[in-house]
């Protein structure tokens, strides 16, 4: 069996670990947020059509039952919107079983498609985008240079979700420090009660070596990391300050978290807090730190 020639580093989200990848673009073309370095070491490339449909056309018929199909690398959405209809409409061709497209997608992405851009896309196959929130406060988003503020965010999910898209996001705890926890909580919190993403997604901030000099130099003040107990405090406020009538599926089992917990809002809440309430009695449960990574 041939495999695909991939241009590492390769990401996908932890809920894609057994879908088909293809990368459609190499690298992220924003590549500016301070705690990431997943795309560093690339230049943002939009791969040729007849590259990506001679992969296309070798693992139809190596793997032809595939049912889900992740777009790599962190900025798919980047494409145009009829060249994103042409792949997504070949895989659908290609793999009869085919049941769901997905990819990365930033704010800035969303937010420059038209709502009958995004439709196009969704009715080619289309159907679930991962965007990050990481935090819902103006102020931590500026210092970790994420290129969003909290109300284009929400926007971005919203238009998303207008157009019939899943919505997963991800936020991640610690990303304010000690001095803005309770900041960068209440704000995320109150960015996913505007928004009611499909899915919720909480990470730890773990600073990869290549990106720790650059994160504290842009954060602007000194940054003192939130500890492990301090962290699951951040988990216990945000489950406590999201407030939502609509399903929204939350998760903290990333492999950065040091307590993993998952649940269902709404009819979870009170479950998970009792939850985290045990966990603070019993720090034995943490993920030992040599095991943990973003």
């Amino acid at each position: 069996m041939m495999a695909l020639n991939y241009d590492y580093p390769l990401y996908r989200p932890p809920s894609e670990a057994n879908s088909l990848i293809f990368q459609v673009t190499l690298g992220c073309s924003f590549n500016e947020c301070s705690f990431c370095d997943m795309y560093r070491s690339k230049e943002y490339v939009e791969r040729p059509w007849d590259d990506i449909k001679t992969e296309i056309d070798i693992m139809s018929k190596q793997l032809p039952d595939t049912k889900r199909i992740f777009l790599a690398d962190g900025d798919a959405l980047n494409l145009s919107t009829n060249y994103m209809v042409k792949i997504c409409k070949y895989l659908y061709e290609k793999f009869p079983n085919l049941e769901r497209v997905s990819c990365y997608a930033m704010p800035m992405n969303l937010l420059k498609k038209t709502s009958d851009e995004l439709k196009q896309m969704y009715d080619a196959g289309l159907k679930m985008l991962y965007l990050g929130i990481e935090s819902g406060s103006d102020i931590i988003l500026k210092k970790v240079t994420k290129g969003a503020v909290a109300q284009t965010i929400i926007k971005s999910i919203k238009k998303g979700k207008d157009a019939g898209y899943i919505m997963s996001c991800m936020v991640i705890l610690g990303l304010g420090g000690k001095k803005h926890s309770k900041e960068h909580i209440k704000g995320t919190a109150e960015l996913i009660n505007a928004s009611t993403p499909y899915y919720v997604g909480a990470l730890t901030l773990y600073l990869e070596n290549g990106v720790k000099d650059e994160f504290l130099t842009k954060f602007g003040e000194p940054f003192i990391p939130v500890s492990d107990e301090e962290t699951l405090a951040e988990l216990e406020d945000l489950i406590r300050q999201i407030d939502v009538k609509d399903k929204v599926i939350f998760r903290a089992n990333h492999g950065s978290n040091a307590y993993t917990i998952k649940g269902t809002f709404p009819q979870d809440k009170e479950a998970m807090l009792e939850k985290i309430s045990w966990m603070k009695s019993h720090p034995e449960v943490a993920r030992p730190k040599g095991l943990r990574g973003f």
